[in-house]
């Protein structure tokens, strides 16, 4: 059945890769249409269906390729269909529609399952499959780990809970359980580990075990790794230790945290609590995001506070829901009432424009360069005020040069934020930095025909990224 279709300025509509299940836009393809375009041809409708964030805007369901071809012609408007899910998920709607003139590759297909399931934990393997053209069983083994996660009972929430030092009145506030409910539950904590010990003591691996128990694997670490001393965690974990001032590695250990936009490495991680931490010491992470920081606490012995504002209390109770960005005319607030304070903070906000499509509309890294540096400016000097003198700051970040489709020579360099821009409001916060390690983004990928297209061109891209370690001053 032919469904209606509507002209709309092609300038209304977004991709929206929150929604998108493919890695990224094929431009020999996009070159194809972009000619079929300019011979006449006559393509489907493609589909949107309104941005519920952006009144009088679309967000593409099907269709990627051919928008950006009409784009690339300079087509005004276009023919689309206009749909109303009606609480289908619009990625794997969006996944159903994208596997018709092509497959999902595998790594499309993981992903797009691990972030339906993430935002909807009652999709079930066979729902998921369907959308993706992948068996019930493939899926499974995707989410397994995040089905884990997402069944962890009341005991293992408040072990992880505890165990990564929050209080008890803090506990007992996120999993909405009374104190005395949360002291009860705490008298089992000292058995609760044996089942998992005793499958340890008996040769099994650390991912048997945490399948086996329904635990996830950076819990099973931290009592495979107790009473160790950080050298030999390091080698049980199979990290090697850098000892100079370049960190870097092939890719993220899969085993900690979740998959993110700008997931960091736990490798790296793990390296600041071990030069600039000593074991039981209390670490903040300020913008948890997909949990690096606490797993890798969890397996090197570190308490963690960790906040972020995306909440997650199935999957990831220990991260407590706050949102820093604050109202007009309102100034950043502190999460928690403690006289207890961190001994290291680590710090890695989402950098600016980076990725900021995929990150939550109110996060800080869609603002524009000014206030993007102003919130920065004041969330060092808030950090400072609630910190010891003898805390210790780790801040990731990296450079970002609008190099897109600019030859190198021809960059301004008008709109770059530097190293020097951080340490300039770093240093006017009263922080002084110790160390700039090196520690370029493991993660970053690009295909053959990126790299030749930006040779072609000229164009210098970006993997830099830097941990800035830093000290009060005075």
């Amino acid at each position: 059945m032919t469904q209606p279709t509507t002209k709309i300025p092609i300038s209304s509509i977004i991709l929206d890769e929150d929604i998108y299940p493919r890695k990224g836009i094929d431009p020999r393809r996009v070159g194809i249409f972009a000619e079929n375009i300019r011979d006449g041809f006559q393509f489907e409708p493609i589909e949107v269906e309104p941005d519920p964030g952006k009144p009088g805007r679309y967000r593409l369901l099907d269709g990627a390729h051919r928008w950006s071809a009409y784009k690339s012609t300079g087509v005004a408007e276009v023919e689309a269909v206009i749909k109303d899910l009606d609480g289908t998920d619009p990625l794997l709607y969006a996944a159903k529609k994208a596997i018709g003139p092509k497959q999902l590759t595998e790594d499309e297909a993981r992903d797009t399952a691990r972030r339906a399931y993430t935002r909807n934990s009652s999709l079930s393997s066979a729902d998921i499959g369907k959308a993706i053209g992948r068996a019930r069983r493939t899926v499974d083994s995707y989410i397994a780990d995040l089905k884990a996660a997402t069944q962890m009972g009341m005991d293992i929430k408040i072990f992880r809970m505890n165990r990564l030092g929050i209080p008890q009145d803090r506990i007992a506030k996120r999993l909405g359980q009374a104190r005395e409910v949360i002291r009860d539950h705490l008298a089992k904590m000292a058995v609760l580990p044996n089942p998992p010990n005793t499958d340890l003591s008996k040769g099994f691996t650390v991912s048997q075990v945490a399948e086996k128990h329904n635990w996830t694997e950076p819990m099973v670490w931290s009592l495979a790794l107790e009473d160790k001393e950080d050298l030999e965690r390091f080698k049980e974990l199979g990290w090697g230790l850098r000892t100079w001032d370049q960190w870097e590695w092939n890719d993220c250990d899969k085993r900690f945290g979740d998959d993110w936009p700008g997931r960091i490495p736990a490798q790296l991680i793990a390296h600041i609590l071990f030069y600039f931490s000593k074991q039981n010491d209390l670490v903040l992470d300020p913008m948890a995001g997909g949990g690096v920081t606490p797993d890798t606490c969890l397996a090197l012995s570190r308490r963690c506070w960790a906040f972020d504002m995306t909440d997650r209390p199935k999957t990831r109770p220990e991260i407590e829901p706050h949102t820093w960005t604050p109202a007009p005319d309102q100034h950043l607030s502190w999460p928690v009432s403690s006289k207890e304070k961190a001994d290291l903070i680590i710090f890695d906000p989402p950098y600016f424009d980076k990725k900021a499509a995929d990150y939550d509309r109110k996060s800080i890294s869609g603002l524009p360069k000014k206030e993007y540096l102003e919130f920065l400016e004041a969330f060092f000097a808030l950090l400072k005020l609630n910190a010891k003198k003898t805390t210790r700051l780790a801040f990731i970040n990296a450079d970002w040069r609008d190099f897109q489709s600019k030859p190198a020579a021809e960059e301004s360099g008008k709109g770059a934020i530097l190293i020097d821009d951080y340490l300039r409001i770093l240093n006017k916060t009263d922080w002084q930095h110790t160390h700039i390690i090196q520690a370029p983004m493991s993660a970053q990928r690009f295909s053959a025909v990126v790299v030749a297209a930006m040779q072609k061109k000229r164009i210098l891209g970006v993997t830099s990224r830097y941990v800035i370690v830093l000290k009060q001053i005075g």
